[in-house]
């Protein structure tokens, strides 16, 4: 007797199970505002981080990384050159002209929302605008390929050529973080698969509506190359260069991707 071998497919939701994730996703969207408008010139990450926390336990949620494999922060607060995963402090003060990028996540009823964005404080040179806009980017034209029938490494391709296609707009070269990626999510934050940021099309398990993903692609304006500093915890480029970070939690549905963590207005 053959019998056909059972097709894989990225993890899905239930419609109603997708608006639980994007009440989660909403607390995460509201918290990464306060944060934006809270960082300033002389403020602390660690000032960042209660106002994070503040703004999602109002909310009635909880932070997502707080207490996550150890991590001390409710947010992951990464300055400059620091890729991802930064610890915030009381000693790591703003200054005008820093690119800093907040990821934040928050589970409400189970559920888990993940967010990331990079913007400057004050005034900020060009090339650290446009790299945001090109991480900005490269997470759009991964989210465009969230659709139903398409492969997981169709996102991880169509975030690579979002990458190109910036460095044809901005007339420079960017680094592809190495080996960081968007992953699965809903009842964890992180599950399975792993969704590289470049890659071939076409393999993986196969998107399906309720499929859902956090894409979140890392650029630098040198290396693709990082280093993990002595905290166990902050991802730094090994020659310097600043990094930018952009991450939306995102499900496929019929009418098109879905984004599960917008931000106020």
């Amino acid at each position: 007797m053959a019998f056909g071998r059972k097709r894989k497919v990225v993890p899905f939701r239930s419609p109603g199970e997708l608006d639980a994730m994007a009440a989660a996703g909403a607390v995460v969207g509201a918290a990464l505002v306060a944060v934006r408008d809270a960082a300033k010139p002389g403020v602390s990450t660690l000032d960042l981080d209660r106002v994070a926390e503040s703004v999602i336990r109002e909310a009635g949620a909880v932070p997502s990384f707080l207490g996550y494999h150890g991590f001390t922060g409710s947010i992951c607060s990464s300055v400059n050159d620091r890729v991802v995963h930064g610890i915030p402090s009381a000693d790591d003060i703003l200054v005008e002209g820093d690119l800093i990028s907040i990821d934040c996540g928050a589970v409400l009823d189970g559920w888990h929302g993940d967010s990331a964005w990079t913007f400057g404080i004050g005034h900020i040179i060009e090339a650290d605008a446009l790299l945001s806009e090109a991480t900005r980017l490269s997470m759009e034209a991964g989210i465009a390929a969230m659709l139903p029938g398409n492969r997981l490494t169709d996102v991880s391709h169509a975030i690579e050529n979002g990458t190109y296609a910036a460095e044809k707009l901005h007339g420079r070269k960017y680094g592809i973080v190495d080996g960081y990626g968007g992953h699965g999510i809903g009842r964890e934050m992180h599950m399975e698969p792993f969704l590289a940021n470049e890659g071939a099309p076409g393999k993986g398990p196969e998107l399906v509506v309720g499929s859902t993903l956090a894409i979140e692609p890392m650029l630098t304006l040198g290396t693709y190359e990082t280093e993990i500093l002595d905290d166990d915890w902050t991802v730094v480029t090994t020659d310097g260069s600043r990094a930018a970070h952009w991450e939306h939690t995102v499900a496929v549905t019929d009418d098109g991707p879905r984004i599960l963590t917008l931000r106020p207005e």
